[in-house]
């Protein structure tokens, strides 16, 4: 990752990830509401808005623990927090890289924020197909994940780049 464009600023980077943020915060507020835990509303055949609580990880991992992995999780999201401010430090010209980690920044501060405060991750987006449902999840895992992905297209850039 050579440093790229001098003048850029991190801020844009940060904004985005307040809006990533904002946006998480203020859904999970709404159905924190409008709905108990297990309501479910009814959308389209393969989709409903849910109230499910998440003491795990990605697709519950670690849910049934104990406890204790919400301290790990949270302790997790902030050091990943911590390095993804000084990887946007070091190449906020780099706008693909950038935006990922910025994505990646604002959804794992949605998540720790939830944690801190209610113990559990607010998920209540719900996909499902033939009485299959997908884990329901959030703003702030769907902006992970969109980052995530765009991570991996920028390094896959990168080394096509480089031959």
């Amino acid at each position: 990752m050579a440093r790229s464009n001098q003048s850029a600023s991190i801020w844009p980077w940060l904004a985005w990830a307040v809006v990533i943020f904002l946006a998480d915060q203020f859904t999970k507020v709404l159905i924190l509401g409008y709905y108990k835990l297990g309501d479910a509303t009814y959308i389209t055949s393969f989709f409903n808005i849910v109230r499910a609580h998440n003491t795990g990880a990605a697709f519950s991992f670690l849910a049934s623990a104990g406890g204790w992995q919400r301290w790990l999780f949270t302790g997790i999201g902030l050091a990943a927090a911590a390095f993804i401010i000084w990887q946007l430090r070091a190449h906020p010209g780099q706008k693909l890289f950038s935006f990922s980690l910025s994505s990646i920044l604002g959804g794992a501060i949605g998540n720790v924020v939830d944690r801190m405060q209610h113990g559990y991750v607010v998920d209540f987006l719900d996909f499902h197909l033939s009485g299959r449902h997908f884990p329901a999840f959030n703003i702030a895992d769907t902006a992970i994940t969109i980052g995530a992905a765009c991570l991996i297209l920028d390094e896959l850039l990168r080394v096509k780049r480089a031959k």
